[in-house]
């Protein structure tokens, strides 16, 4: 391993230990979740409160997702930053994962069935049918009836269920690949010529980080276990009243926060998707002959425009539709 890398390369090993701390809760809370819109709510409340340690499965599960995607959202910062994305097949394999890694959180937020779970699923299933020609089909193929109602919470356990085995061998597809072109590293240079052996010089700095990020994990466990989530969704879905303000998870708002500045529903679903598939792009458009932003200091300011811009929709997507936040929306998206 080249001997420069720093810290932000640790978020790959990272979000590896993520993943293991999220199938094992998922399969204890899969083993006493019920997927029935009668008694989803029920048992996700039987959990919490009845089973032993049920509490912790059920916390470490949700607050490990958003975990994982501060540390997801950080590495692929770091990749956009010292141009990791010229591994082509390292960054396209990374964005499919995070698509699908998207897909799984969002099946997962529905399975509750709390307010929120409930007409986040709506507004987001909904927009299937702006897809012209197949939209409705679509729409009520997925929901498998007229509305959201017991087969959709059946499916979206499934997927949400089976998705997660898919992101295993896409990691492990991510990681051969990567062993194969090699890391890239803060200086954009060929690492060839200063390697030093991964065993104990990263390893040991992979051991501190994953402390420090359980810790952090845990510690937001026992003292502050509902800090990301919605007071609606403490509330069993009730289709006939609908939240003032519906939002889903922090970790989507930015999309949501597109989805919504655009007033045309074909406009913001396209927008929505390119939010994300727009990383796609990033090795096919790199024209520079140098690899990292370390040297170029205009991009850095491109860089760090677009972490403002990406904070800013995330901020005012937890803002109600009205002035001055439909505005600012519209200009940062």
């Amino acid at each position: 391993v080249g001997s420069n890398i720093s810290t932000w390369w640790n978020f790959g090993s990272m979000l590896l230990t993520c993943s293991a701390l999220q199938i094992m809760p998922g399969f204890f809370l899969a083993i006493h979740y019920t997927a029935n819109i009668n008694l989803a709510f029920s048992s996700i409340v039987h959990i919490t409160r009845d089973v032993p340690y049920g509490w912790v499965m059920q916390n470490l599960h949700a607050i490990g997702a958003s975990m994982f995607f501060i540390c997801i959202y950080i590495h692929i910062a770091r990749g956009l930053y010292y141009g990791s994305y010229l591994n082509k097949n390292v960054w396209l394999s990374g964005t499919v994962l995070l698509i699908t890694l998207m897909a799984t959180a969002f099946f997962g937020y529905v399975l509750p069935w709390g307010q929120m779970s409930f007409w986040a699923a709506t507004v987001i299933t909904n927009l299937l049918t702006a897809v012209p020609y197949i939209g409705t089909t679509l729409t009520t193929w997925l929901w498998g009836g007229f509305s959201i109602n017991d087969p959709t919470l059946t499916r979206f356990f499934a997927l949400h269920f089976i998705l997660p085995f898919t992101i295993i061998s896409m990691s492990s597809i991510h990681i051969m690949l990567l062993h194969t072109e090699g890391s890239s590293n803060p200086l954009g240079t060929n690492s060839d010529i200063d390697k030093i052996p991964f065993h104990p010089y990263h390893s040991y700095k992979d051991m501190l980080m994953l402390t420090i990020m359980i810790t952090i994990l845990f510690s937001i466990m026992s003292f502050a276990p509902n800090i990301f989530n919605d007071p609606e969704n403490f509330s069993k879905a009730n289709p006939l009243v609908t939240p003032q303000h519906i939002k889903p998870e922090w970790y989507f708002l930015f999309a949501y926060g597109i989805l919504r500045s655009i007033p045309n529903k074909l406009g913001g679903t396209l927008a929505l998707v390119l939010s994300v598939t727009i990383l796609m792009t990033a090795p096919f458009t790199h024209t520079s002959h140098v690899r990292s932003m370390t040297f170029r200091p205009l991009m850095q300011l491109v860089f760090w425009t677009l972490v403002a811009t990406f904070i800013t929709i995330t901020w005012t997507a937890t803002k109600p539709v009205e002035p001055p936040f439909t505005l600012i929306g519209q200009v940062a998206s």
